[in-house]
């Protein structure tokens, strides 16, 4: 559990430093690139065999790093033109109502059982999720944009069911650290071709603040994959309840961090979201 619980942490953490990109006026696009490719020598640091790349090619597991790196990257713009498009607050729902999409695959691929009251509480998360993240202030769109949300929470939900079959199936314990690391660099080979072609239309200037941001952000990057994976090994919890608990948790903890950290006001949905959270995670965890 308190794999979990540092992945929870991670996470919510990540959506702090998202907020002080704002502040700080950080360009996000390249201090996330930055980013991955920070999380993947904190990987490497802490990987205890050694490092050879063309055995790591011949790996397993080598083609899912490619598949989930490219998916980092594509669900990351994503979500930036979701936000911009249609609200913070639909992307930030959209993404953790991904769960569903692991859930799922669970019961059906790996048969997890899933009784009433752990049924009941994944719908109290669903619930608490939307309420936790939902804002007064209206976004006006077009009927077509909707198509934006729902990739995102295909894609998000592709990326948990991804992680869960590839841990699965193919990775060992101790090559996890590796096996995160290979993902980063991935999302960080894809990203810097993203740069390049971006760059052949308007030339790129290196910003210190920038790559700052990224360093901050890679490390907590890193260990809530690592923390993940290493809390799916749990014996006592399957992948429903990991990924239930996961995505639920982070809601309600990045929303406290908000109002702690920055002021931010809630209305008496995003509380009762922040309830329902607590009840879900409970249910979940216990039954």
């Amino acid at each position: 559990m308190i794999d979990l619980v540092l992945s929870i942490c991670c996470s919510s953490l990540i959506f702090v430093i998202f907020k002080l990109y704002d502040v700080y006026k950080i360009e996000t696009l390249f201090a996330i690139i930055t980013n991955y490719f920070v999380a993947c020598l904190v990987g490497l640091y802490f990987y205890s065999g050694e490092v050879k790349p063309l055995e790591i090619a011949e790996q397993p597991w080598f083609l899912g790093t490619l598949l989930l790196g490219l998916l980092f990257i594509v669900v990351f713009n994503l979500m930036a033109k979701t936000s911009q498009t249609v609200g913070v607050s639909v992307a930030s729902v959209a993404t953790k109502m991904s769960l569903v999409v692991p859930v799922i695959f669970g019961v059906l691929v790996y048969k997890e059982t899933l009784g009433f009251l752990k049924v009941l509480g994944i719908i109290m998360a669903l619930a608490a999720v939307y309420f936790a993240s939902i804002k007064q202030r209206k976004v006006g769109f077009k009927r077509s944009d909707l198509i934006l949300p729902v990739l995102v929470f295909l894609g998000s939900g592709i990326i948990d069911t991804s992680i869960k079959y590839v841990q699965e199936v193919y990775i060992k314990e101790h090559e996890f650290p590796l096996f995160s690391a290979t993902v980063f660099a991935a999302a960080a080979f894809v990203g810097l071709v993203f740069l390049i072609f971006k760059a052949l239309k308007t030339p790129l200037k290196i910003n210190f603040k920038n790559i700052l941001g990224g360093i901050a952000l890679g490390v907590p990057n890193y260990f809530s994959i690592y923390y993940l994976l290493r809390a799916l090994q749990n014996p006592t919890l399957n992948s429903a309840s990991v990924f239930t608990i996961n995505n639920v948790a982070i809601v309600m903890l990045s929303t406290l961090l908000g109002i702690l950290l920055f002021k931010e006001q809630i209305s008496a949905k995003n509380w009762g979201g922040i309830v329902l959270a607590i009840l879900s995670i409970t249910l979940v965890a216990i039954f």
